[in-house]
């Protein structure tokens, strides 16, 4: 494994922001809308509530791990996506970006030329962060802004504490994800199915009432 792969699984601040969790605020770590994919979710219907922009994780939710090419099946989705918010999207990764990743910004300009989409250059891995750095991105508060990712403890836990609305796509491949986030990836499915079968639920949202189903397309 390579340093750079070492560096990117080893994520502090998402240990100590997971024990807050699992002690007191569990329902950090529910989304709003879990879905099969990005192609399940109403881009126009959630427009039409008020949210102004949309900020997606890359690995097994627009590409597979570190590849740069969005996964085929999902192009049209995303297409859809970037039509209906007027281009008003951005990545937000642990990997391209990330300052301890990606210090010269290498991995983040490449991504950028091949999605068509800001890549977000940020210090701090998810779920650490503040509301500033999307705020100055998007020019609107953080609550008009939908976090798309993959993974419940960095993605959709970032998005809930910024008072983002949070969308949980499930993962379409484990190919090329190391071991550590396989066994990371089962720990959270095995954790978000007992706090879900005790029924709690996603943190509310002032932009959209307690039921999420209108935002999701009928298969």
């Amino acid at each position: 494994m390579s340093l750079g792969k070492l560096q990117q699984n080893f994520n502090s601040a998402g240990v100590s922001i997971f024990l807050q969790t699992y002690w007191g605020r569990r329902y950090q770590a529910l989304p709003h809308l879990d879905v099969k994919d990005i192609r399940s979710v109403d881009w126009k219907a959630l427009r039409a509530a008020g949210f102004e922009g949309c900020v997606f994780d890359k690995d097994n939710t627009l590409t597979a791990p570190y590849v740069l090419e969005v996964h085929e099946p999902l192009r049209q989705s995303l297409e859809e996506c970037r039509s209906v918010f007027d281009g008003r999207l951005a990545i937000l990764s642990n990997s391209a970006g990330l300052t301890q990743y990606d210090p010269d910004g290498e991995k983040a300009a490449a991504l950028e030329r091949q999605l068509n989409i800001p890549v977000l250059r940020h210090a701090s891995k998810k779920p650490a962060g503040t509301p500033e750095e999307l705020e100055a991105h998007f020019n609107v508060p953080a609550h008009k802004l939908i976090m798309v990712g993959d993974r419940y403890l960095t993605d959709i836990v970032y998005g809930n504490l910024l008072g983002m609305f949070t969308i949980r796509p499930a993962p379409f491949t484990s190919e090329g994800e190391t071991t550590v986030v396989k066994s990371v990836r089962a720990a959270e499915d095995f954790f978000i199915a007992r706090w879900k079968g005790k029924g709690i639920r996603a943190p509310d949202h002032p932009l959209v009432p307690s039921t999420y189903e209108g935002f999701q397309r009928k298969p």
